[in-house]
């Protein structure tokens, strides 16, 4: 499984909609989606900022997060969001020895 961050910005049409009938969107949406492709949600919190609220869910792959980023976007709550790729210290360890070995025969353009 890969652990992803994924941050999500509403639209004021959704906000107004949330305001008439609120509910905790994070549990609604978020558990679902996860569990629909096979992982599960971790937590998932509101915010201040550019993003409205954030998701750190556990699934199978990048395909299983790209079809849950796709179906919320598709359903048109969201303006804007965004994905990112959580590592375990193990796995930059990991990462970090890779580099090592690239940069042997790796020479930058000068």
């Amino acid at each position: 499984m890969a652990i992803y961050m994924y941050q999500a910005a509403y639209t004021a049409e959704s906000w107004a909609a949330q305001v008439k009938k609120p509910q905790n969107r994070v549990e609604a949406v978020g558990r679902q989606a996860c569990e629909a492709v096979g992982g599960k949600l971790l937590g998932g919190w509101y915010c201040f900022g550019d993003y409205d609220l954030v998701i750190i869910a556990d699934v199978p792959n990048n395909e299983a997060m790209s079809g849950i980023a796709l179906a919320i976007a598709a359903g048109g709550a969201i303006k804007s969001s965004k994905t990112t790729v959580l590592m375990t210290g193990e796995e930059i360890l990991g990462a970090l020895k890779k580099a090592t070995a690239v940069a042997k025969s790796y020479k930058p353009a000068r």
